[in-house]
């Protein structure tokens, strides 16, 4: 059993998906994420520990090399999708509420800003560390994290930007969400922003990387 789940982390840390898959060159003909979860799974593995022992571990380790600048992008959406593979046999057990999540973060990129690049690799790193995601896309108004917090009580909120000019949005944004749900949780992040920004608009953490946002989670959910 520890076998597969070290299997598995590997396979998302390299961005191994499946067997067919040719990257990482050193994992050719290997079997992937996709093939090992489901060998896990009939071998009586709880999903819980596919998720928690096997898939985690490789996304955080992915997570802290993209901080220190040993991958990039691209080997993060490899990555990602790995994960997201194996994720596919785990979501009926959490449907069944066999499994459980360790808690709902909603991320958005704020109104008057498409960049979804950043926003996508926050939602990846976040899900593949034991959260649901609600991703509610680009050019996101106050009205539509609002409606999603109603939907979702307790959720962490996740504001990205990567235009100066919408870091105006991004204020607005918190502002409404706080005067509404003040016990809510506001990160943020994006190019143009820091945390002297963070504390002038009152939401609660900055982090400058998809890692800074999951020990945030961490410490306020798990």
């Amino acid at each position: 059993m520890n076998e597969l789940l070290t299997k598995l982390a590997e396979c998302v840390e390299f961005g191994k998906i499946n067997k067919a898959a040719p990257f990482p060159p050193q994992m050719k003909g290997q079997d992937g994420a996709d093939e090992i979860t489901r060998q896990a799974l009939d071998s009586g593995v709880p999903a819980q520990d596919i998720l928690g022992e096997g898939l985690m571990p490789g996304m955080e380790r992915v997570g802290i090399k993209f901080r220190e600048n040993k991958v990039f992008v691209p080997q993060v959406l490899m990555s990602a999708k790995a994960m997201s593979t194996a994720m596919v046999h785990l979501k009926p057990y959490f449907a069944s509420g066999e499994a459980k999540q360790k808690g709902t973060f909603i991320i958005g990129t704020v109104q008057g800003d498409l960049h979804d690049i950043g926003k996508n690799l926050v939602a990846m790193m976040v899900e593949g560390n034991g959260y649901k995601v609600v991703d509610l896309g680009t050019d996101c108004p106050a009205e539509k994290y609002l409606a999603a917090i109603r939907e979702n009580p307790g959720a962490v909120i996740g504001l990205s930007a990567l235009l100066t000019t919408t870091m105006t949005s991004m204020e607005k944004i918190t502002r409404e969400i706080k005067n509404a749900f003040p016990e809510t949780l506001v990160a943020v992040g994006g190019a143009p922003v820091n945390d002297d920004f963070r504390l002038k608009i009152g939401a609660d953490v900055y982090a400058p990387d998809p890692q800074g946002v999951v020990e945030f989670l961490n410490t306020k959910i798990a």
